[in-house]
Formats: structure tokens, C-alpha cells, sequence
């Protein structure tokens, strides 16, 4: 997938996007150093000032900044905000990762085949909010996580890779979540280093990943 060329071997910087504790984003920056990627983690943004993830990113020498929603009258004035912060770190990616805010069509299409988002099911199915509930609810016995690119339509871009889990008799929404959210701990990051890696990119709406990683787009996950 064109690694030879220059953009693919220089350091790629990843800016993420956070609402709250952020634990997926703490899972890419624990991988990102222990991996040695060859990207920088190069801002933790927030919408909400009291965010927790912030203290962890600070902690971590990672710079960090808030925009607050609430400080603006609307989405596109906020948006626009948002882009013009993250627009200073040069962003190869942008990760959302918890950032609980459903962006613009214009703040989207300005990070086309650059942003992505991990989701609690498999999508397409239980797009929105309370994924583990709607999964409890349907009766399926296979729930997971699902890494795909942003676009326009809520939760229905282009899906990268995915994690599948059981759902078990006793399962309620949070034993289902937190089954769920280790194993976004793992894609997710798996994820972010290929794309690091020049080895998933979105072309021509499509996702192309290098051979040597095809068979690696399912995470499958057991009942421990």
C-alpha cells in the first residue's frame, strides 16, 4: 500500500479527542510507547474542562487543550473552534475516542479518510447510544467494537476492523460493557499503529489495508 514513499515513513502525529476518562485514549498512548510507533501522540483535545482523561494526558508529557461546547452558540461555531485547535498539531489522524459530540458535515469532511472512531457494537447494527442495552435487548449472542472512519452518516463509515464478544445468559449492561470496552482497548490501538504504519488508509470510500495485516481485521473474544 505505497509504503515506499516519504509521507508513509515519517513520524505521523495523532491528535485524540476525549469527552471523559478516557480509557481508550490511555490504551493508544500505553501502546503507542510501549509499541514504539512511528507517531506522535500529539495533543489530547477535550470539549469539557473537567474531563478526566486530561490529567493523564498532561501526566504523560502529551499537550492538552479544551474547547468548550458550551461556550458557543451552536455546532458549526463550536466546530469550527474545534478544527482551528486541532489544525495546529498537523494531524496525520484524529481519533475520537469518547468525545461525546455529533460533529458537523463541513468539521467532517475536513478530516476525510483521516478521522476515526471506535463504536460499541458491530456495526452496522446499534448505531447511537446504550449499544450494550439495544444488544441485551435484541437477543443476539455476539456483541463487540467496531473501528471505522467518520463520516457524515452517524456511526456508519467505513468499518476498519472489529471485536467480536459474547454475550452471555447473565450479561447486563454494564458486565456486557466492560467485556466490550478491553477488547477496544486492544483493537483500537491495533488500529491506530497501522495507520501509523501506512497500512489501512480510506480511498475512494473504501477501506485498503496491506495484505499482511488482512487477516487481523477480527478480533474474536472468549468469556474470560
Amino acid at each position: 500500500m505505497g509504503k515506499a514513499n516519504g509521507y508513509n515513513r515519517r513520524m505521523k502525529n495523532i491528535v485524540i479527542l476525549i469527552s471523559g476518562r478516557g480509557s481508550n485514549m490511555e490504551a493508544i498512548v500505553r501502546t503507542a510507547h510501549a509499541q514504539k510507533w512511528p507517531a506522535k501522540i500529539a495533543a489530547v483535545i477535550s470539549n469539557r474542562a473537567d474531563a478526566a482523561g486530561l490529567a493523564f494526558a498532561e501526566a504523560n508529557g502529551i499537550a492538552t487543550a479544551v474547547v468548550p461546547s458550551r461556550h458557543y452558540s451552536d455546532r458549526d461555531a463550536f466546530d469550527a473552534a474545534l478544527m482551528a485547535e486541532i489544525d495546529k498539531h498537523a494531524p496525520d489522524v484524529v481519533a475520537l475516542a469518547g468525545f461525546m459530540r455529533i460533529l458537523t458535515e463541513p468539521f467532517v469532511r475536513h478530516y476525510a479518510g483521516r478521522m476515526v472512531n471506535v463504536h460499541p457494537s458491530l456495526l452496522p447494527s446499534f448505531r447511537g447510544l446504550h449499544t450494550h442495552r439495544q444488544a441485551i435487548e435484541a437477543g443476539v449472542r455476539a456483541h463487540g467494537a467496531s473501528v471505522h472512519f467518520v463520516t457524515p452518516e452517524l456511526d456508519g463509515g467505513p468499518i476498519v476492523a472489529q471485536a467480536v464478544v459474547p454475550v452471555l445468559p447473565d450479561d447486563d449492561e454494564d458486565t456486557l460493557a466492560g467485556r466490550v470496552l478491553g477488547y477496544e482497548h486492544v483493537l483500537y490501538p491495533r488500529v491506530l499503529h497501522w495507520m501509523a504504519e501506512g497500512k489501512v488508509a480510506l480511498e475512494n470510500g473504501r477501506v485498503r489495508v496491506d495484505p499482511g495485516i488482512a487477516g487481523r481485521l477480527t478480533l474474536f473474544g472468549d468469556v474470560a
